[in-house]
């Protein structure tokens, strides 16, 4: 790919596509995160002289229609505070945009204009004309052919990648081409199905594989275990019967687990062996013989991949088991990536984030790269070097 650092960017007008896909709650910014990832690119830009337009999504509104709660207008606000410069916020733009030279503008969320998710090619000619070099440095949206990521790259006179996005590639590939071993990977979340793909992708190329929450629990049940009312995919046992059974790769399965009686924020957390769950346990959380036999493996790890939780981390008393695995991640000598929204939010709440290795913006595209699948965006940027 053409790279945005290697360009002379004086007096060139730069429409940059970024990831601005925050948390919101009335208009207040709950995790600034991937604002701060973005920073470096915006003022490399703008130090070079040129004159910076900025393009992103935000949450999901209906396409073609505004939603007020889902306007980029308080990102703005919070990327000048960031950058210690103005940037400015224009609402109407695909028309035609004259911005002055030297500014930095963020236009409003993309999924407003309709067009935008079915990669409409007059809306992605539209993008185009208004810029000399098109920048994409949005590695979360890359596994999307959206109009703002596929095919503003297809029409752009020039084409290239971001700082942010260079990175995350380059991180990416550190962790899986070349890995110093033991290669760990921990992927948690709610479900099998939806981490099938990067589950067997990974049993290819890890030495151990650690699980977490619901996933956990299906496996925990494929095993024998009874797992009471916990979460659990029953049309995914035999699934996870064979990831169990037929792989050479260590897949450590919780031997105590946290438990309640229903899934609340106040509930009490009772420790468990997984032999002693009762038929109206939910298991919420991993319990500390479980924790210590994951943070051995850790800490002996040269490389760790890190996608998703071990436990509900949101409530207090079933977030020892995320918070742990985090501290161990952190205290490891290991080349360390994570990746994933849930994961961000457990990385900012520990506050480990500074003893990460990388942190990489991405969630889809993140499991979709790790599974070795080909994304669009990125193709496009490949297609036009």
């Amino acid at each position: 790919m053409i790279q945005m650092r290697d360009l002379s960017l004086a007096g060139q007008r730069l429409l940059i596509r970024e990831d601005l896909n925050v948390p919101l709650s009335n208009g207040k910014i709950l995790d600034n995160t991937r604002l701060k990832a973005v920073t470096d690119t915006i003022a490399f830009a703008h130090e070079s002289g040129a004159t910076v337009m900025i393009m992103s999504h935000l949450g999901r509104p209906e396409e073609g229609g505004i939603e007020p709660l889902l306007s980029l207008r308080p990102i703005a606000s919070a990327l000048s505070i960031l950058l210690k410069m103005p940037v400015n916020f224009a609402e109407n733009w695909i028309e035609g945009f004259e911005a002055k030279a030297g500014s930095i503008t963020l236009f409003e969320n993309v999924r407003f204009l309709k067009g935008e998710q079915s990669n409409d090619e007059g809306l992605a000619k539209k993008m185009a004309s208004l810029c000399d070099i098109f920048v994409n440095d949005a590695f979360a949206t890359a596994h999307r052919a959206h109009a703002s990521t596929h095919g503003v790259a297809k029409y752009a006179s020039v084409a290239c990648s971001g700082p942010l996005l260079t990175a995350e590639i380059t991180a990416l590939n550190k962790a899986l081409e070349n890995p110093k071993r033991p290669l760990v990977a921990i992927v948690g979340g709610a479900k099998v199905s939806t981490k099938l793909e990067i589950i067997q992708s990974l049993l290819e190329k890890v030495d151990s594989l650690i699980i977490g929450g619901g996933i956990a629990n299906t496996c925990l049940k494929a095993s024998g275990k009874n797992i009471g009312a916990s979460l659990c995919e029953n049309d995914m046992i035999k699934t996870a019967e064979k990831i169990i059974k037929d792989t050479e790769t260590n897949i450590p399965l919780p031997v105590d687990v946290v438990c309640g009686k229903k899934f609340a924020e106040n509930e009490v957390g009772v420790r468990k062996k997984t032999c002693e769950v009762s038929p109206d346990d939910m298991i919420l959380d991993l319990g500390e013989e479980s924790l210590q036999q994951i943070e051995k493996i850790i800490l002996s790890a040269g490389t760790i991949l890190w996608n998703g939780p071990l436990g509900v981390f949101e409530f207090p008393n079933f977030a020892q088991g995320t918070k742990k695995l985090a501290q161990a991640i952190a205290k490891s000598e290991a080349f360390s990536i994570a990746g994933g929204g849930d994961t961000l939010s457990a990385i900012t709440s520990f506050n480990v984030g500074d003893e990460i290795s990388y942190i990489s913006t991405g969630g889809g595209a993140f499991l979709e790269f790790v599974e070795g699948k080909t994304l669009p965006a990125i193709a496009m940027l490949e297609s036009r070097s």
